[in-house]
């Protein structure tokens, strides 16, 4: 959401940083709707005020036996017109903020202008892709052949883009989630957090989902929604709040499954599991002071990077230009992992500082040590990694000639010390 004064204060400024998002210019309209509706306000205050007085005048005048009459004439005028002002007030308010809220954040000065993610721009670069003397094969190539990944069997149980995974695949997506975790709460200063998977209206437009976004989303029958992140659930723990400032940044952390209706995804990855309606991922979001948030964009990503780095999987570090950034982040990296199968860098993590455009949804607050609200607060989220992203990448990246799959070292405190794993036997 945006503030509405910041807007009428310069009109210009605020179209010509959405033009970079290729939004036309809304400020005109939006500032008109607010101009109506701090008129009509207005003019109830006054009325209000002589309502007020009128009502005292007729008091007065019943007690002493007056013709109160005309006073009550002019009362029930006045009411009728006070009715008319609320209803141009509320469809002012309404319209106003449908427009506000269809909107999104402005970019950071920094972000590249392009259109799409051509213009992304690569920062940096970690490993290398491995060397490997015989033919790369897809992830669902390596499991189905390790008769560890099911994908009839999932379409038998729930439909298409859903994977049943077996024995030691099963165990490894278990144990990618569970190092990924440990990691951020015990060396990276993140609260571990369990969360509801459903969530009400007010969580999931708090972030910027609705209204904008609804098709991307599953709704249950009695109107809650399933979370297609836990960047939901946690950073709505702020909604309505003010949190002293001793205490930021609030890292938070969280494992969950996440869903998501993939609308507008028809025909993309619709073999194997890189692009599912149900998947894990491990969530970090960071409640901050305003001058705190980009050195926590920073952190957070770094904290990122160190999952892949651990798991010893090639990845890139990308900024992604003003196209391609998403509805309410004013920055984002992106982390795309090599997957050898593909030959292609793939996105696995995505931490975007918000800055205040969430907080003023859901009305986030900080107050200072001497007790003076200082306003909103940043919120930042980043994928600290996606679980199934992060399988596919360790079993195509680990792949050994014989198309078993190497574990590699951080994992087989979780695996039983298991270094590879193998087909399962024949029955």
């Amino acid at each position: 959401m945006h503030d509405i004064r910041a807007i009428r204060a310069d009109p210009a400024a605020f179209d010509a940083a959405l033009a970079r998002r290729n939004v036309p210019p809304m400020a005109e309209a939006i500032v008109a709707f607010d101009a109506e509706r701090r008129q009509a306000l207005g003019a109830l205050q006054e009325m209000q005020a002589r309502r007020n007085a009128l009502a005292r005048e007729i008091g007065q005048g019943r007690k002493q036996g007056a013709d109160t009459a005309a006073l009550e004439a002019e009362g029930t005028a006045l009411r009728q017109e006070m009715e008319a002002l609320e209803g141009i007030a509320a469809r002012a308010e309404a319209d106003s903020r449908a427009r506000l809220e269809s909107l999104p954040n402005i970019l950071d000065p920094d972000v590249p202008d392009g259109a799409d993610e051509s213009a992304n721009v690569v920062l940096k670069t970690w490993g290398e892709p491995p060397r490997q003397n015989f033919p790369a094969r897809q992830h669902f190539e390596l499991g189905e052949a390790l008769g560890l990944m099911d994908f009839a069997a999932a379409a038998k149980l729930a439909g298409a883009r859903f994977t049943v995974l077996r024995g030691a695949l099963a165990r490894m997506e278990r144990a990618l989630g569970q190092f990924m975790i440990d990691l951020h709460t015990t060396e990276h200063g993140f609260e571990e957090m369990a969360v509801p998977s459903l969530v009400n209206d007010a969580a999931v437009y708090g972030t910027g989902q609705l209204p904008k976004f609804a098709e991307d989303l599953f709704r249950t029958t009695d109107g809650r929604w399933l979370i297609p992140t836990a960047e939901v659930p946690l950073t709505n723990l702020a909604a309505g709040e003010i949190t002293p400032e001793w205490r930021l940044p609030v890292r938070l952390g969280a494992l969950t499954d996440c869903f998501r209706s993939e609308a507008g995804s028809a025909g993309r990855d619709t073999r194997g599991m890189l692009r599912q309606h149900q998947f894990r991922k491990v969530e970090m979001v960071v409640i901050a002071h305003p001058d705190q948030s980009d050195a926590e964009h920073e952190r957070m990503t770094r904290c990122a990077e160190t999952v892949l780095e651990r798991l010893e999987l090639p990845y890139r570090r990308v900024v992604l230009c003003a196209g391609d950034t998403g509805f309410g982040a004013a920055k984002t990296y992106d982390l795309e992992v090599w997957l050898p199968g593909q030959a292609a860098w793939r996105e696995i993590s995505s931490c975007s500082n918000m800055r205040d455009f969430q907080a003023r949804r859901m009305n986030a607050r900080s107050r200072a040590t001497d007790g003076k609200t200082l306003g909103f607060v940043h919120t930042l989220n980043g994928s600290g990694v996606a679980v199934g992203r992060a399988l596919i990448a360790v079993m195509e990246n680990h792949q050994q000639p014989d198309g078993t799959i190497r574990v590699p070292e951080v994992l087989r405190p979780y695996m039983g010390g298991n270094r590879a794993i193998g087909a399962v036997a024949a029955s």
